[in-house]
């Protein structure tokens, strides 16, 4: 017999590259699929999300001014992370979700192809949405797309990792950097996620992760002025028409909750364009008219 006292993990939450208590002191129950305690989750209050947003604005001026081609690196590397601790998420994910061990570490093999996936896709959605445009002058003009600037995502509350990933992912490929509310019910992988960001490549702030009732924290966040987007995708209705009011306010760019959201899908392009904008620059193409003449 061992007379060795277990060591039981602290969840913190994740913002600006740091591992934060929530600034209220609150944390919540987190139970297992039987009602069985697992943990004790930080419940984050509305100065945590406005925390949060300062330290995604801080870090958006580097992450989207990065190539495109070194943000699909980074989201390669953010999977080589978590491949290193398939074990550990396909247990939390298991205990989160109430799946059997076979089926959780499907699960957790899928977000790692998700993250893999859309990382391919960061230096080639410029060439899908992009392009020159021929026009009837002598002139043409170039579409580009752009990141919208700061994200909130509330994130869904039944799929806890592949779904997760599903929404954060796609924010970030495309230059965004985003705020988290994680599931409310199983917050533990996401709140594990932060630790593998926070060793990967991802630079602090990009990514930041909060954990508690997302009807306290949702509505101050859809009412900030310096977040550009929100993401209702784990929102139930009352919730969702209260944000999208809200979001309203400074025009955020608003993706609805969807009836039913199929995470094991193809994912498409939806949500990588979601949150773009077009910047289309005119430029001249030398000709001075009918004639055909040039300089």
């Amino acid at each position: 017999m061992s007379d060795r006292l277990s060591v039981l993990k602290t969840y913190k939450l994740y913002v600006g590259g740091k591992f934060p208590r929530s600034e209220s002191g609150r944390v919540y129950e987190v139970q297992d699929g039987k009602g069985n305690w697992l943990a004790n989750a930080p419940q984050s209050s509305r100065k945590d999300g406005r925390d949060a947003v300062v330290a995604a604005r801080k870090a958006f001026g580097g992450w989207s001014g990065a190539t495109a081609y070194n943000r699909g690196q980074v989201l390669y590397r953010v999977a080589e992370m978590l491949e290193g601790r398939r074990e550990q998420f396909a247990r939390e994910v298991a205990e989160a979700e109430g799946l059997s061990k076979s089926k959780a570490a499907a699960v957790v093999d899928a977000a790692i192809d998700r993250w893999v996936w859309y990382a391919g896709w960061t230096d080639k959605v410029g060439q899908v949405v992009g392009g020159a445009n021929p026009v009837a002058g002598p002139y043409l003009n170039l579409s580009t797309p752009e990141p919208t600037g700061v994200v909130t995502v509330v994130a869904p509350q039944e799929s806890s990792f592949l779904g997760l990933v599903s929404v954060i992912a796609p924010v970030i490929a495309t230059g965004n950097t985003v705020v988290v509310i994680a599931s409310e019910k199983s917050p533990l992988p996401a709140l594990s996620l932060g630790e593998v960001l926070a060793t990967s490549d991802v630079p602090g702030g990009v990514v930041n992760i909060l954990s508690g009732r997302a009807s306290e924290i949702a509505p101050a966040l859809a009412a900030h002025q310096d977040v550009n987007g929100i993401d209702l995708t784990g929102a139930d209705t009352a919730l969702a028409k209260e944000l999208e009011i809200a979001a309203a306010d400074n025009l955020k760019r608003v993706r609805r909750p969807q009836p039913v959201e199929d995470f094991t899908a193809d994912p498409g392009t939806g949500r990588l364009t979601t949150f773009l904008e077009t910047k289309t620059v005119w430029h001249p193409t030398g000709s001075l008219g009918a004639s055909g003449s040039s300089y």
